[in-house]
């Protein structure tokens, strides 16, 4: 299995700067680039990755004059990683803490998979703090609820990968075993059929393989579904539910991939109900779960699109 990878494995360079925030009672490591006055975009990530995700992005948004932020969640990469706070209302409140912590009022925030529910989250619970929303991968957290119970052949059975997290230890040694394969087999199994098959898929596996061995990240990451699968029986579920029920009202970009096998088109659809300012959704034919990878042009102009629309 082999031993810890330090966590400076996260820290690559490029045309951006590395540096930490305090926020929310963290450390935070976060990627920079682009112009300090320009409007800030904050880039937040799923799983299993971290903020390397977003590196077509992140220069792309940086040269069109975007302040582009591109943090490491709570529990990955360079990040702190407490023994709490993997909750929806922990991860909005980091998410809310750094746009503060940054200097800014507001923020146009982007997010994949669980960075887009974070997204959601902020924009319901923290609306003020928020320009516009992008989605990509995920829809808003009440939306994937409905449709699991709804369509439990459906969504549920294409979620049901989340169900093997609930496991005690087991999930985490098998994340890290033999150098972290299981990474790699989720990105080519949840991809659509051509990424797999490129060089940049190759270095960006070999980058999540690593990054999953850092200590104690594979936990981590395992307590955020952990969390939402138990919250649903548990008071503070309920309080969050309740608390994001609210359509959010600034524009929202959605974007799927057509042959995502872990969110269905249907499920991502019903995000429509929670977006009170319009929202403006985008399949994209032979994309899987990871569009702003597989098809990072277009992707990067959609949101670019979005961000000059929303202002």
């Amino acid at each position: 299995m082999g031993g810890p990878v330090d966590p400076a494995l996260v820290r690559v360079p490029g045309p951006w700067t590395h540096r930490a925030v305090s926020a929310n009672g963290i450390r935070i490591h976060v990627v920079e680039a682009g112009p300090p006055d320009g409007p800030l975009v904050v880039l937040l990530h799923g799983f299993p990755e971290f903020w390397w995700t977003w590196r077509h992005q992140l220069p792309a948004l940086a040269g069109a004059g975007f302040r582009v932020v591109a943090p490491d969640l709570r529990g990955y990469g360079d990040t702190d990683k407490p023994p709490r706070g993997y909750d929806l209302w922990t991860l909005a409140g980091d998410c809310a803490g750094l746009i503060r912590a940054l200097g800014e009022r507001r923020a146009h925030l982007v997010g994949h998979d669980w960075g887009a529910v974070i997204g959601w989250s902020v924009a319901a619970l923290q609306p003020r703090l928020v320009r516009s929303l992008s989605g990509l991968g995920a829809p808003h957290p009440l939306a994937y609820r409905a449709a699991v119970l709804r369509d439990p052949l459906g969504q549920g059975r294409a979620g049901r990968y989340a169900a093997g997290f609930q496991l005690p230890r087991l999930p985490e040694r098998s994340l890290r075993a033999d150098a972290g394969a299981r990474v790699e087999r989720i990105l080519r199994t949840w991809a659509g059929p051509h990424w797999p098959s490129t060089p940049d898929f190759t270095d960006a596996a070999a980058r999540y393989r690593g990054a999953i061995r850092i200590s104690t990240v594979a936990h981590c990451a395992c307590e955020y579904y952990r969390w939402t699968l138990r919250s649903q029986v548990r008071s503070d579920g309920r309080s969050f539910a309740r608390a994001v029920a609210g359509p959010v009202g600034v524009p929202v970009l959605q974007v799927h991939g057509a042959d995502d096998p872990c969110v269905l088109e249907a499920t991502m659809r019903r995000s429509a109900a929670f977006a009170a300012a319009g929202l403006v959704h985008h399949a994209l034919p032979g994309s899987g779960h990871f569009p702003h990878e597989e098809e990072p042009a277009l992707v990067t102009s959609l949101i670019r699109a979005h961000l000059d629309a929303a202002g």
